[in-house]
């Protein structure tokens, strides 16, 4: 990971370059003292992923940090909640003493995060918390391809968790039951009920940011004050699957 890329993919992670903003390569390349060259590579691999946008394909194209939108904010929860269901399910299969292990550390966070609940001034706090309870079991099992897939997607995800963190924490005592059910089902070494659980968390989570979005609107989006009427409240696919939908 070169170091343009890895800054500036932390900078529009963490909002410091808000969504709609305006992208130059001259003053990026000035900003982080290097040349052009690592910068526009950089900036063509954070196109390639989603964080960066152009809304015309001219010689002299504009960039914009992408969009936060209620459509692509689910579909990004949901190809997560994917991704980690399948870890989980390999966390799942791991021999006893591993997955009790496991799952012993999951709870110890889930528990950090229960005791933060009452605090609004620790949102960031909760969420590096949120983030370490889902990479122990990710990391703990994940290949290489699957990892790498992970990590490509979930910083994108990052974003919306950031900017509406204070918000999502009026949601918390649900999140916390979830991740019990995500521990308890690699604990028992239950590979079907673990993918469940972890994909019921993130479609939750799906649903629970787009009520949000629609309460807050868009951000850096031209259409982000449109809230004609609420949005459904989609099931993730564990949840259909549970409810024999």
């Amino acid at each position: 990971m070169s170091r343009a890329y890895r800054d500036l993919r932390r900078v529009i992670v963490w909002g410091q370059l808000p969504p709609g903003a305006r992208i130059s390569e001259r003053v990026i390349a000035e900003r982080l003292g290097l040349s052009r060259t690592p910068v526009r590579s950089a900036l063509h691999r954070l196109e390639q992923e989603g964080f960066i946008a152009s809304p015309d394909g001219g010689r002299e194209r504009r960039l914009f940090v992408a969009p936060l939108t209620r459509e692509d904010g689910q579909e990004l929860f949901q190809i997560v909640g994917h991704l980690e269901g399948l870890a989980a399910r390999i966390a799942a299969a791991l021999a006893p003493a591993r997955r009790r292990a496991l799952a012993a550390r999951m709870r110890e966070l889930n528990g950090r995060l229960a005791a933060q609940s009452p605090a609004r001034a620790a949102a960031a706090h909760f969420f590096d918390l949120d983030l370490r309870f889902h990479q122990a079991f990710v990391e703990a099992v994940a290949g290489p391809r699957l990892l790498a897939l992970h990590r490509a997607v979930k910083p994108q995800c990052e974003r919306y968790a950031r900017l509406y963190v204070t918000v999502l924490l009026d949601e918390l005592p649900t999140s916390l039951k979830e991740h019990e059910a995500i521990a308890r089902s690699i604990a028992r070494g239950d590979p079907d009920a673990a993918q469940i659980a972890v994909e019921t968390n993130w479609g939750n989570a799906a649903a629970r940011l787009a009520h949000v979005i629609w309460q807050y609107g868009e951000r850096g989006s031209w259409a982000g004050g449109a809230r004609d009427t609420a949005p459904p409240a989609p099931r993730s696919r564990a949840s259909r699957r549970r409810a024999g939908g």
